[in-house]
């Protein structure tokens, strides 16, 4: 950590000038990895997720300025004034919006917001379906509540602000579960049936422990530029809820759906339709694989994440971006299934279109897994990634 504080400090002084005689806040905060539950959140869903061990980290130093200035590492400076917190269309998906759609929370919550200067660094690195941007907004977060608030905002709260932050500032259609994963920490089963409550149980359970890896690999595309793609998933699945008088799919049951499918077809076509029919099979897959890391069972975990990566592939159609020439996820899967040969399992990960796929690879099968995939989609692509533990965090130094 010494070698990450001393880099900061050096980014820092670049951007902002000397450090010495101002206080500094050192901010870490975990990506994470979707376990079980791809697109089950954001319709009152249950999903397992985790905090894993690749980080944004900032040093922050408060300021007199009246000005928010935060250099990332490889990026421009971006500055935003505390006088206008607004959202702004013109700057949706960008850096500055997060940036002023957390101070804005603060204010609503009757806090004194003020200038500051900080310097980031990341290896969550963006598209990759590590939900970099949930990693940004709680580096943000737990930075705003050591700096204005003493602290005193709990993780789940943070989690909650840094969602309205991303849907209504940065404007993309979001589910909580990535900020909540790395809010929370460690491996957690959530319940998004009362989206007013975050309702979370930590689940204590080592993969290496019980002879599997957590492998990630990135396929060479980001989904980032895919937010279109991404944001008709919700939208489609709350078509077929609407159109059978409710909100979001988790109101209705999977006979509702089944029994209206004709008029459902006719309404909104197939694919709406198939989505909501993955929504109700992932939706128990979630249950029957926490109840499996509950047992320790392993085998059986692996096995039931096997269905959810079919059905994320044939219902949910979140595997491809750009047109049918391009399609590395599911190329990724391909290969993965034909390296594991029903060994481990592999599935689409996070929101999908790109970005990364996901596998649970045999601990004495990881060196040559990771070459075999490596080989197509270049050194390094396949990651493997522990939990962390402790969530978003921050400490006066």
């Amino acid at each position: 950590m010494n070698q990450t504080v001393e880099h900061l400090r050096e980014l820092f002084e670049r951007s902002f000038g000397s450090t010495e005689g101002r206080k500094q806040l050192l901010v870490v905060s975990p990506g994470r990895t979707e376990l079980a539950g791809n697109h089950t959140d954001h319709e009152g869903g249950n999903v397992i997720a985790a905090a894993v061990d690749r980080y944004v980290k900032g040093l922050f130093s408060p300021s007199n300025s009246g000005v928010m200035r935060v250099q990332s590492e490889g990026y421009g400076l971006v500055e935003v004034g505390t006088d206008d917190l607004e959202a702004r269309e013109d700057e949706r998906g960008t850096t500055a919006a997060l940036v002023r759609g957390m101070a804005a929370q603060f204010v609503a919550r009757g806090y004194e917001v003020a200038g500051f200067d900080a310097a980031i660094t990341s290896d969550v690195l963006g598209g990759s379906g590590l939900s970099s941007s949930a990693a940004f907004e709680l580096e943000l977060g737990q930075a705003m509540n050591a700096l204005w608030a003493d602290g005193a905002l709990p993780a789940d709260e943070l989690a909650m602000m840094a969602q309205k932050d991303e849907r209504e500032w940065f404007g993309k259609p979001c589910g909580l579960m990535d900020q909540a994963a790395v809010a929370l920490g460690g491996v957690q089963h959530m319940d998004f049936s009362d989206p007013t409550v975050l309702k979370a149980e930590p689940l204590n359970f080592d993969f290496a422990e019980h002879g599997f890896a957590v492998c990630i690999i990135a396929v060479g595309a980001d989904h980032a530029a895919n937010i279109d793609d991404y944001a008709a998933v919700p939208s489609e699945m709350q078509a077929v809820a609407r159109a059978l008088g409710k909100d979001i799919l988790s109101q209705l049951t999977v006979d509702d759906v089944v029994a209206a499918i004709p008029r459902l077809r006719e309404e909104l076509g197939d694919r709406a339709v198939l989505r909501a029919l993955h929504y109700f099979h992932e939706e128990d897959l979630v249950a029957s694989r926490a109840e499996a890391l509950r047992n320790g069972d392993v085998n059986r975990f692996v096995g039931l994440t096997r269905f959810s990566g079919i059905s994320s592939a044939m219902l949910l159609q979140n595997v491809s971006v750009g047109g049918a020439s391009e399609q590395p996820s599911m190329l990724a899967i391909a290969l993965a299934e034909g390296l594991l040969q029903g060994r481990g399992a592999a599935r689409v990960h996070g929101g999908g279109f790109g970005g990364t796929i996901q596998t649970f690879v045999p601990l004495d099968e990881v060196e040559s897994f990771s070459a075999g995939m490596d080989a197509v989609f270049g050194k390094g692509a396949c990651g493997v990634y522990g939990v962390d533990h402790e969530g978003a965090r921050a400490q006066w130094l």
